[in-house]
């Protein structure tokens, strides 16, 4: 995994890629820290990690595009697969690379804090815990990122599909505003939530018998709730979509609050992504 990581890093700076992620982050974020910091006498450092939140839509998906979709259009990825290292090296060696080259460059912004607590007044657990959650949240990002690139078959594509993933993420409490909350509607979105779930073990292992059980035991699970606990399906469209929200569980962060089970959240949610990420490349290899 090691020898993956470093030579994904290095990689990432024989071509204009890294430079590119950390020339635009640096700058997006040099020019809100100026602005919303040092011009305006604001010694409010967390207001300026919320207001480049919005950089993971673009340097997220330049960063992990290439990552295994280039190896796929390429061909190397045959050199991978039948190589002695393990498919769990293969993508944690590619992640933890990713993961390095957004820790450098979100290392430099520190300096823009070490400013504001030598001329003003900083925060500094907040700050501190507000790091913490950019770099949870990152790492999120980044393991879907993953995921898309390994499931793409260029790095054009990894992009694109990347960046749309990441906007729905964006854009999932106004989603959650809109959706109804009336019992019916809920029932029918935990049916379609079970047939998912179907689908993707149906896609991982090709067993028409798991799958058939997976509909049956969500088909008994909705069933049990309406006898024993109706009430909960009234609004359970938004309660799912505000527990899946990345975005709302970083607020906690910049008030300098490490909550445990938000902590669990996002490393569970970078989990269960790589992990999908390595099913997937996986099939490739006994394909």
């Amino acid at each position: 995994m090691i020898a993956i990581m470093i030579r994904e890093f290095r990689t990432y700076f024989q071509t204009p890629v890294g430079y590119v992620f950390m020339g635009l982050f640096l700058l997006v974020a040099g020019f809100f820290f100026t602005f919303g910091n040092l011009l305006n006498d604001s010694s409010y450092y967390t207001s300026f990690l919320g207001n480049i939140l919005f950089l993971y839509l673009f340097a997220v998906p330049l960063l992990t595009m290439r990552l295994l979709s280039e190896e796929r259009r390429q061909r190397t990825d045959q050199l991978l697969l039948t190589s002695p290292i393990t498919v769990v090296d293969i993508v944690l060696g590619k992640f933890f690379a990713a993961m390095l080259v957004f820790f450098v460059t979100l290392l430099v912004t520190v300096l823009y804090a070490v400013v504001v607590g030598v001329f003003g007044d900083l925060a500094v657990w907040q700050t501190v815990g507000g790091y913490i959650g950019f770099i949870l949240l990152g790492s999120s990002f980044i393991s879907l990122g993953v995921l898309v690139s390994a499931v793409s078959e260029n790095q054009v594509s990894a992009a694109f599909f990347t960046f749309f993933a990441l906007l729905f993420i964006w854009f999932l409490n106004l989603v959650r505003t809109v959706a109804p909350t009336d019992p019916t509607s809920s029932t029918i979105f935990a049916a379609a939530l079970a047939l998912g779930l179907a689908g993707f073990f149906y896609a991982n292992t090709r067993s028409w018998i798991a799958s058939a059980a997976v509909v049956l035991l969500g088909a008994a699970t909705i069933v049990v709730l309406h006898l024993v606990h109706p009430a909960i399906f009234n609004g359970l469209i938004p309660d799912v979509l505000a527990w899946f929200s990345l975005l709302d569980r970083y607020d906690g962060f910049t008030l300098g609050l490490l909550k445990l089970q938000e902590v669990v959240f996002y490393l569970s949610f970078t989990s269960i992504f790589l992990f999908v990420s390595v099913r997937m490349v996986e099939k490739r290899r006994w394909a």
